[in-house]
């Protein structure tokens, strides 16, 4: 454990220049460029609103903000994973050329979609401030969410980097999976009749629903789900334990495949 700590400390300023680079080169030729880290998520939600909320006869005035909370987390846990299952492929010619912890790509990929996650954030504080959703002593429980969401990517990233290299069809299995897991989380709909319902255990098994739920209850000023938050943490710890073992496991091999 000390080896891989010094070596991540060897490594380090190679992994914040990447990080860098990622948030440099994602809105790269936009004219916008990182305003579009705020506008992506706020039209997201106004259509979304609109749809599931205006037409489907929703008045709940606090709707949109329901929606946002939603929209965010699943953003940046499919932008997180997609570009964690990537990274090694996307890096082959540097791992070809020289020495570098294999495990800075995927991990830099999931830090950089981080970062422009949190600053999207900022449009949720305007919506809820125009909105009338002020702030409450709950707040400060959003950052368990927030935290527990960066290492279930980080995990769920690593073993998707891993397989990746040996099966290439992955990636159009991941985009299904991620669509499958969108509908499974409520982003755009109440759960309360699903969840008494025959069929909630399809929620309940969602890690991401469970995370989006608790970051729910503290922006609305509630207190978290204890049994969610409870499944949350294990399920990031073991996806982070099998990832990095899955990938330690086959990183020798990658150079074969790529």
């Amino acid at each position: 454990m000390k080896t891989y700590i010094e070596n991540f400390k060897k490594y380090r300023f190679l992994l914040w220049e990447l990080v860098k680079k990622g948030v440099k080169l994602k809105y790269r030729r936009s004219y916008l460029g990182i305003l579009w880290t705020l506008l992506e998520p706020l039209l997201t939600m106004i259509v979304l609103s609109i749809v599931f909320g205006t037409l489907f006869g929703n008045d709940d005035p606090h709707f949109p903000v329901y929606i946002l909370c939603g929209r965010l987390m699943y953003s940046f846990f499919s932008s997180g994973t997609n570009g964690a299952m990537k990274a090694i492929r996307t890096n082959a010619g540097m791992i070809k050329k020289v020495y570098v912890p294999k495990y800075i790509y995927p991990l830099s990929s999931v830090l950089f979609n981080y970062i422009i996650f949190l600053i999207s954030l900022i449009v949720l504080v305007a919506v809820g401030i125009v909105l009338k959703v002020y702030p409450t002593i709950y707040m400060l429980q959003a950052v368990v969410p927030l935290i527990l969401i960066l290492f279930t990517a980080f995990g769920v990233g690593m073993i998707l980097s891993t397989l990746a290299v040996f099966f290439r069809d992955l990636e159009y299995l991941w985009s299904v999976g991620l669509m499958i897991i969108m509908y499974a989380s409520a982003i755009f709909y109440y759960p309360e009749r699903l969840l008494n319902s025959g069929f909630g255990w399809i929620l309940k098994c969602n890690p991401l629903y469970l995370l989006i739920h608790n970051f729910r209850q503290a922006v609305f000023g509630r207190p978290m789900n204890m049994k969610f938050l409870a499944a949350s943490i294990v399920f990031a710890i073991v996806s982070v334990i099998v990832g990095l073992y899955f990938f330690y496991k086959k990183q020798d091999e990658f150079i074969l495949h790529i």
